[in-house]
Parts: structure tokens; sequence; C-alpha cells
């Protein structure tokens, strides 16, 4: 038996060199056929040019648009989602953000709005936290950006709203039974990878542009994470304490809400928090498709590359974003204080002081209903307007002192790395990348990927945008490479030190919260409007989740086997390169998994500042009607392009667990 082992281990360390030898074999043979085929068959579509399918989408639309008013699907349904979101909505907006009911103003004022952000803070936060949010809420108006962040709060809060009227008891559900989690996981799954921007095309198309298409794109992206940590949270309470509740002759209902929604709404409260920040950082890309607030203003600033406005209301987002983040985060640590706490000196005070501050916020909330100055937010917006022109004044000494070392590394990488990957891609024929992809596939993933990539490449032909999306395809190999590259240095160095995981991961957290238009703006400014801009912001935006993935995978490996390579005289660099990675090797996949994802998910972003290919397409889909159908083909290979390499990559990832490690395979 022994002699046995030791004959299949060199085998399956050749059969793992050779899935590398033979994908070197494949881009070989590419590169050659690619020198004999040049230009050939590459499907390449001018961008005012549309394809029998675009012009069918195109028809579908207008049909569709006459139909609106007579159609019975329509009429008693999809009109009367869309009639009930709007009116949410509207009712959200004439409260705090858009004058109603024949009022000049709002129904609640500046005065009222940061008073009952700073109560509600308090309330279930700290004293700290409110003091943080009527700060932040000032610093809105200070801006002149007080109706842009009222809308963007209006749109967040009816999207959360729905997201958790949804989510929570969904989740529950899936708390409660193993067949409901199965069911609905796919799903979730689908909802999460997705590309936020792919779905908008879709949802204008039975909800037109507005409010209501922008909740509803909001609710998909958004309640995901609402339902699966309320599932976990049930999922956590003890089994114990459940057969004890039972025992004690609870009922079902008695056992959810007297035991099992008690015990987890620490946990359902850090969903409500991922809910509000997905909520947020969608609601500002749906400007795309006519959502009021500040990410409109974001869009029109970066489309006339105005990066001083840009700044300002990226700022406001960023501002409001981390209101909301402290405010949820907090109402999550007192639930947990509260409950270790339990009564005492302080909870007796509590109350009163509570009802103090409801009636002082009641008071702020009158005044701003009843007197003009309360309503309007004073000032001439002198803040913002120095944000601005600091903004601008930054980005042209920036541009003027480091323009040598920017438009250096821009240019080193656009010519080393992306136009000979692009013209690889772009210049081949369609049928030998498409054979390449799917051989590459098939080898890294096993034949259950190669089959997923045959038709992926398949409808990526029948979409007309082939072109573009090996445009975009290189953009993305290429952000992807440098995610990689950032996510192995820092990811290791994190894994090895404590201190310095302490010191980088709040970093992460908060870059991981910020919404992707943020990104953009100070890229734009560094690097003006190129696909290099375009491929920073989208490393930026997939680094922080691929250097936490290597990080807690360095850290996995067992110390044990640390110590003995050092004790062997192994050093650092054999330590990390001979013992940390290889063992770490599911993580480095799932990272690149997840780096890749993340990287397509700024396709669209990109287009607004000079990305082209397909997020232009899908941008210009929106704002051109003749191009509605392009850009919705744009936005399903967009879905083609990350459903194939999410495919593909998990695969490997699982081939790569199941691979035995380099000292099983060695000894």
């Amino acid at each position: 038996m022994a002699v046995a082992a030791d004959a299949a281990a060199p085998v399956r360390a050749t059969r793992r060199v050779s899935r590398r030898v033979v994908v070197a074999a494949i881009v070989i043979a590419w590169l050659v056929l690619f020198a004999a085929l040049r230009g050939q068959q590459t499907l390449a579509l001018a961008a005012a040019d549309l394809t029998d399918l675009h012009r069918w989408f195109n028809s579908v639309n207008d049909s569709i648009g006459a139909s609106r008013n007579s159609n019975p699907l329509f009429l008693y349904f999809f009109n009367e989602i869309r009639l009930v979101i709007d009116n949410l909505v509207t009712f959200i907006q004439s409260l705090i953000s858009q004058p109603g009911a024949g009022r000049p103003v709002p129904v609640v004022g500046w005065l009222g709005v940061v008073a009952l952000a700073g109560y509600v803070s308090w309330a279930f936060g700290n004293i700290r936290v409110a003091a943080l949010a009527v700060a932040g809420f000032v610093f809105l108006g200070l801006q002149g950006l007080w109706q842009e962040s009222m809308d963007t709060l209006a749109l967040t809060l009816s999207a959360v709203f729905v997201s958790l009227l949804i989510g929570i008891p969904l989740g529950i559900w899936a708390g409660l039974s193993d067949r409901v989690n199965r069911a609905i996981t796919p799903f979730l799954d689908f909802m999460q990878t997705m590309p936020t921007f792919v779905y908008l095309a879709p949802l204008t198309l039975f909800f037109l542009i507005g409010p209501a298409s922008a909740t509803i794109a909001t609710l998909i992206y958004a309640a995901p994470p609402a339902i699966r940590i309320t599932a976990h949270a049930i999922r956590s309470v003890p089994a114990t304490t459940v057969e004890a509740a039972e025992s004690l002759g609870s009922t079902r209902r008695q056992t959810l809400t007297k035991v099992l929604l008690p015990m987890s709404k620490r946990t359902v409260v850090m969903g409500v928090n991922q809910t509000i920040m997905a909520a947020l950082s969608m609601v500002t890309i749906a400007a795309l498709i006519d959502a009021p607030g500040l990410g409109k203003t974001v869009v029109k600033a970066l489309q006339t590359l105005d990066v001083g406005v840009a700044f300002n209301a990226g700022l406001a987002i960023v501002v409001m974003a981390i209101v909301l983040d402290r405010v949820t985060t907090a109402a999550g640590d007192r639930v947990e204080a509260a409950r270790k706490r339990g009564a005492g000196r302080f909870t007796k005070w509590r109350r009163p002081l509570l009802m103090a501050g409801g009636a002082f916020a009641a008071v702020c909330v009158w005044m701003s209903h009843t007197y003009v100055w309360a309503a309007r937010f004073p000032g001439d917006a002198g803040v913002g307007g120095a944000i601005a022109r600091t903004a601008d004044s930054v980005t042209l000494w920036t541009q003027d002192t480091f323009g040598g070392l920017t438009n250096g590394t821009r240019d080193l990488i656009t010519t080393a790395l992306l136009n000979p990957f692009e013209t690889l891609l772009t210049e081949s024929p369609w049928w030998l990348v498409g054979v390449v992809l799917v051989a590459v596939g098939a080898v890294l993933g096993g034949w259950r990927a190669g089959a997923t990539a045959a038709v992926c490449v398949a409808l990526l032909v029948a979409t007309g945008v082939w072109s573009d999306s090996m445009t975009t395809l290189a953009s993305t190999a290429v952000a992807t490479l440098i995610v990689m590259l950032l996510g192995v240095v820092a990811g290791v160095w994190m894994g090895r030190s404590p201190l310095v995981d302490r010191l980088i991961r709040p970093s992460l957290d908060a870059g991981q919260t910020m919404p992707s238009f943020v990104y953009l703006v100070p890229f734009l400014a560094l690097f003006g409007a190129t696909r290099f801009t375009a491929i920073i912001a989208a490393v930026v935006f997939a680094a922080p989740v691929t250097i936490k993935i290597i990080a807690d995978g360095v850290r996995a490996v067992p110390q044990v086997t640390v110590e003995a390579a050092t004790a062997a005289g192994s050093s650092t660099w054999q330590i990390i390169t001979k013992v940390q990675l290889p063992m770490s090797r599911s993580a480095l996949t799932l990272a690149t998994n997840q780096g890749l994802i993340y990287v397509l998910s700024m396709v669209v972003v990109g287009g607004l500042v000079g990305a082209g290919a397909l997020g232009y397409d899908v941008v210009a889909g929106f704002s051109q009607g003749q191009l509605y159908g392009k850009g919705l083909a744009a936005g399903l290979a967009i879905v083609l392009l990350g459903v194939m390499f999410d495919r593909i990559t998990q695969a490997a990832a699982r081939r790569t667990t199941s691979a035995p490690g380099p000292r099983q395979a060695g000894h």
C-alpha cells in the first residue's frame, strides 16, 4: 500500500504541473495562429451600427411602450408595482426633500431633519454617534447639496424599507427551513454576482426610467444581505436553547418571537447595516436611469469632466455613507451591550432623557414645518464652492507636479500590457478566441466549466458586441492582474503581521463601503478620461476584498508548519513562497474569482470616463433611444463574461482545494 501511494504521488504532481503546461501550449498555439490570421473574422462593429438583435430589442421596447396602457400584464401588474413604489418615494420626498401639497418647501425642513437624525442616532446608538449624525447632515447643507442629499436619502429609505419588508421574513423562513434555504440560495448568488448595472436596462423596459426602476434595482442589490444574514442569525442560535424552550411547551411562534429573534437581534441589525450600505451605493448608481439625488450630480460632473463638482458631490455621498454606517453599527453594539449589562443605573435615566430629547426633536420638526428659515437650509453653499475650487486647484497642481509620473505610469501599463492584450483579443478571429476560452476553461475548471464557457462564447457572438466584449475582457484581465499583485503583497503582509492587519483592515473596510462612483473622481483628476482611469478605479474597488481573502488564507496556514519550516532554516522569502502561498492556493483562487467579479462590476462606471467598449454601450443605451437595443445586448454580454469567469474560477478553486498539497505530493 505504501509503495502504491508513493507511486501515485509523482503522478498527481505531474498532473498538477501538466495543467499549467497545457495552458501554456494553448497560449503559444493562439499566438502562432494570431500571427497568421490577424484581422480576419473579428466581428467588429462601429459605435453607431446595430445588428438585427439590437433592432429587435428596439422594436420590443417600442411595442411595450405603445401597449403599456392597454396590455393587462402592465395594467394590473407592472404599472401597479410602479405606482406603489413611485408613491412611496414621492411621499418620503415630500416629507424631507421636495415641495408638495401646495407648499413651497418640504413638510419637514432642514432643522427638523437634522434634529430627527440626531435623536434617532442617540436613541439607537450613543451620544457620539448622534453628534456625528448632526455634524454630517449640517455639512451636507453647507456643501450646497441639501436637496440632492435628501433625494438620495429618500430613495435609500424607500429601497431599504422594501428590502427589509421582503428580506427579513424571507431570511427568517430560510433560517427555519433547510428546503427554503437551498431553494433561494441560487437566486441570491445570482443577484449578488450579477454586475449592478446590468439589470438597469431591463427594469426600465417594464417600469420606465425614474424612481420606481431605481428602487427596484436597489432592492435586487440590497435585499440579499438582509436575507442571508437574517437566515444565518436564526441558524446560529444554539440548538440546546431552542430545545430547552420547546421542552417547556413553547409553540413554534413563541420559540421564534421569544427565543430566536431576541437572541439573533444583533446579527439582524448587522444585516440591516449591510442593506443600507448596499442601497446607498446602488441608489447613486441608479442616476443612470434618472434617479434623483447626489448620483445624478456626480454623473453630470463626470460627463463634463468637472472634477471639482464631482468631488464635492462624491464627498457628500461618503459623508452620508459614514453617518448611516456608524448609526446602524452603534445600534448593533447597543443591542449587545444591553444584553450583557441588563438593567442598571443609566437605564433608569435613559427613558426620561429620551422623552426629553424626543420633545426637543418634535419642536424642531414643528419649527421647520412652520418657518421658512428652518425649512430652507441657510447660506450660499460657500463651503461646497470652496471644496470644488480646492479640488480643481489640487487637480491642476497634481497634474503639473506629478504629470510626468502619472502619465508615464499610464503609458507604460497601457503600452506594455493593455494594448498588446487588447490587440490579441480584438484582432484574432472570433472562433479562435472562443476555442481558447473554452479550452482554458476545460483545463482549469473541468469539462463543466468548459461547457459553460462554450455556451457563453456562443451567446456573446449572438449579442453582436463581440469586439467590444473582447476590449472589455482585456481591461478586466489587466485590472485583475494588478489586483492580484496588490492582493498577494498586502495580503501576505497582513496575514503574517497582526499589527499590520489592525492598521490596514479599517481602510479596506472603508473602501468597501464607499459607492463605486466615488472611486472615479480622484483618478479622473490624476489620469484624465482614459481606459487606464477606469482600470485603476476598478483596481481600488476590487483590491479590498481580494486582500482580505488572501490575508485570511495566509493566516489559516498552521503555525506548526511555519515553525517547522523556520526550524529547518528557511528564510522569510522561502516560507512565503514555499509554504504559506502554496498552502493558501484555494484562497488565492477564490481571491482571483472575487477580483474578477468586482472588476467586471465597474465596467459600466468606467464607461463614464473613457473606458469605452461595453461600458460605453450600456451608458449610451440609457441616453440614446436608438442605441437602447445595443445597450441591452452589452449588459447581457457583461453578464455572460461574469458567469463564464465565475464558473471557471470557482471550479478551479474546487479542484485546487481537493488536490493534494505540495508536501503530500512529495511524500
